[in-house]
């Protein structure tokens, strides 16, 4: 066992916290995949468990191989997978599909398996590490507008233009985190402004000519994440049942819960097991479980937080914040929704929902939080000399051999 922990490296607490919403996990997705079984005729409870535990296990082989590379690889790799992803959003998005298969959108199949990846999560990841990047390079410069907008604005308008029409609230969520490492790279701050001003105009424009051609987009996700904000406050609308179901799971579960397994609305939420599974987490566990879920995400933040302050470079701090905030934001959104405070977004609860991507690229960012928590002296003084060098095929030749 000590042989074990003497190669598991950087902050400890994370660790923990990440190890505990793990366990966790299990008998929240345990209970929530019998409606799966039972509603939808979906596989068998035992099934989805095994398949949970082996998603999670992965995820943990993801965080100790990532946490093992030194941080400053991650800067110049992101050069590299910007493209790539870029060639993985377009397929996704415009990949043939019947008019029925409107989340074809946001998957795509690997060949020769059943598995579905979501590559605006792998998109997101690299999105924030690459702007990282970008200011880290250009941290005693001045800089222009004009001169950031080949560099750093069009690879971020391509990649949240692509991932945008098809998952709204990630693209969203990414676009807040940009503007964020924007400020804490020292943006001048009438440009943060005006950028902010310009994505609400495309957004604003992007529904008015939904609105005006909606024959256009009826059978996209556009359409889709429209109706669920017009009809947040409907109550007769598909979205507001559920919401109303996941509000009737966090009322009834009251201060102590019903206890595990002994959820009643898991089997009337289409998605108990992912997009509301903290309503059932409300239900069975109460207040008290609710709130402790709440506080070991807050902690999670804390503990970024501090691995962020503590960093030696500007790199690993805007890298770690511009991974590690994301899991949090995603985190409140999904327990927003499930109490009825945001209209349905499709985020999952980081490292509790059932689901492969999601769990896959939350375990990539968290390793990528420790191996910032882990760097030695060796490792800052490298990237300072290096100065996240010009050419990542560099960085990606001296971290293969």
């Amino acid at each position: 066992m000590n042989n074990i922990f003497t190669h598991i490296k950087g902050d400890r607490t994370i660790w923990a916290i990440i190890t505990m919403l793990a366990i966790f996990s299990f008998l929240p997705v345990y209970s929530a995949s019998t409606n799966l079984v039972y509603v939808v005729s979906n596989g068998t409870t035992t099934g989805h468990l095994l398949k949970h535990a082996v998603l999670l296990l992965l995820g943990f082989i993801i965080i100790y191989a990532t946490h093992r590379i030194p941080y400053r690889y991650f800067s110049g790799l992101s050069v590299i997978m910007i493209p790539i992803v870029l060639v993985l959003l377009a397929y996704t998005l415009f990949q043939p599909r019947n008019e029925n298969a409107i989340m074809a959108a946001r998957w795509i199949s690997v060949p020769f398996t059943s598995f579905k990846f979501q590559t605006s999560t792998l998109a997101g990841v690299i999105l924030m590490i690459y702007v990282a990047r970008y200011f880290a390079r250009n941290k005693d410069k001045k800089i222009e507008f004009k001169q950031s907008i080949l560099p750093l604005w069009l690879p971020v308008a391509a990649v949240l233009g692509l991932i945008f029409p098809a998952n709204f609230s990630t693209a969203a969520l990414l676009f807040v985190m940009v503007i964020m490492l924007a400020f804490f790279g020292n943006y001048p701050i009438k440009y943060i402004f005006s950028i902010a001003a310009m994505g609400i105009v495309v957004l604003v424009l992007f529904i008015l000519i939904v609105k005006a051609f909606p024959e256009s987009f009826k059978n996209s996700r556009v359409q889709t994440w429209i109706n669920r904000v017009e009809n947040f406050s409907d109550k007769g609308s598909k979205e507001q049942y559920q919401s109303f179901k996941a509000k009737v799971a966090v009322y009834s579960g009251g201060i102590k819960g019903k206890g595990p397994g002994k959820s009643i609305q898991k089997n009337f939420l289409p998605q108990s097991s992912s997009d509301f599974i903290y309503a059932i987490i409300a239900e069975e566990y109460g207040l008290i479980g609710a709130l402790a879920l709440i506080v070991l995400y807050l902690l999670l933040l804390f503990r970024i937080v501090i691995v962020a302050t503590k960093t030696e470079t500007i790199f690993g701090t805007l890298a770690v914040l511009g991974v590690g905030i994301p899991i949090i934001f995603q985190a409140l959104t999904n327990m927003a929704v499930a109490v009825g405070l945001f209209p349905v977004t499709g985020q999952p609860l980081p490292l509790i929902s059932a689901g492969g991507t999601s769990i896959w690229m939350t375990c990539f960012a968290i390793g990528i939080v420790l191996s910032v928590s882990a760097a030695k002296g060796e490792d800052v003084s490298k990237i300072n000399k290096e100065k996240e060098t010009d050419n990542p095929l560099e960085v990606l030749h001296e971290a293969i051999g």
